[in-house]
């Protein structure tokens, strides 16, 4: 029973590594019209409305104060890590440096998910994960610069990249410790993502932001927000707290490093982008990190 919880939980990160690295097709379709925190902004309205459909909020009565104290922190904890501040950090972090910057630092997230999740959980981390990490991330430098490996430093930028990679960890290490009382993860995910979606909110009149609803009109940036928002977003969210939940966060982190490879495929499939021998072997390296990194034993 377990072997196959732990099969459903390797497929759930699948599926939400493929969905999410695919969505700067919609993405770069929005920008046109929308600014990064306006997509951002309805992301999440999307998301929450989609969740409590799926799993509609009950108030049969108000969590007392210690109810509140030894639970609730932990969902506004990830809704203020996992939404507000990373998607914060990483669309700031694009206005100041190269995308390859952030796609490579931003994937130094599986590292810091397991120091984290040692500090904080007790989890021993032994060295094939480090090697796995290694390789992967080569892999990543390679499928980023494609050969060229013109870095531009950006403090700000890179800073702000890694500061993503970090609340990232943090989290994944929440959502393992809330999965470990809850079952119902569209429950939780809602919860999350209502946090989230409260915490932005007070941020949004620093940005470049208004609401124009008659946006939402035009077809194509309708069906793309819905994408990112009922399908990246609500429905991912699930499954990848699913993933963290049966896996726990560091064996569900390794599945970042698929992020690039299934972009540069799906670059491949629906651009007519080829794919160079610097990308390929890049590909490659990241496999080889992952198989390497999965067959790392983490014991408590």
């Amino acid at each position: 029973m377990q072997s196959k919880a732990q099969l459903f939980g390797h497929l759930a990160a699948v599926f939400t590594i493929i969905v999410w690295a695919i969505t700067f097709i919609s993405t770069k379709v929005l920008l046109v019209d929308f600014s990064p925190v306006e997509i951002m902004f309805y992301r999440l309205v999307f998301a929450l409305l989609a969740l409590s459909v799926f799993s509609l909020p009950h108030f049969s009565r108000l969590p007392v104060w210690w109810d509140f104290l030894r639970e609730e922190w932990r969902y506004m904890a990830a809704g203020l890590c996992g939404v507000t501040l990373y998607f914060l950090f990483q669309n700031i972090a694009l206005s100041y440096t190269l995308a390859a910057n952030v796609s490579v630092l931003v994937s130094v997230a599986p590292l810091l998910v397991a120091l984290v999740s040692r500090a904080v959980l007790g989890e021993k981390l032994k060295a094939n994960f480090l090697f796995g990490f290694m390789a992967a991330m080569t892999g990543i430098v390679l499928i980023a610069f494609n050969g060229s490996f013109v870095l531009k430093l950006n403090p700000l930028g890179d800073v702000l990249s890694i500061l993503a990679a970090l609340v990232w960890a943090f989290y994944s290490v929440l959502i393992k410790q809330i999965s470990a009382t809850q079952n119902g993860m569209f429950a939780v995910t809602r919860k999350v993502f209502f946090y989230g979606l409260l915490f932005v909110l007070p941020v949004l009149p620093f940005f470049e932001f208004r609401l124009g609803l008659e946006r939402l009109a035009v077809m194509p940036s309708l069906l793309n927000l819905l994408f990112l928002g009922v399908g990246a977003s609500a429905l991912c969210f699930v499954t990848w707290n699913y993933a963290v939940g049966v896996l726990g966060p560091v064996k569900t982190s390794v599945y970042i490093y698929m992020v690039p490879l299934v972009t540069i495929v799906a670059s491949a499939l629906l651009l007519s982008e080829s794919i160079t021998l610097v990308s390929g072997i890049g590909i490659a390296l990241i496999l080889a990190g992952m198989v390497i990194s999965e067959r790392e034993k983490i014991s408590p």
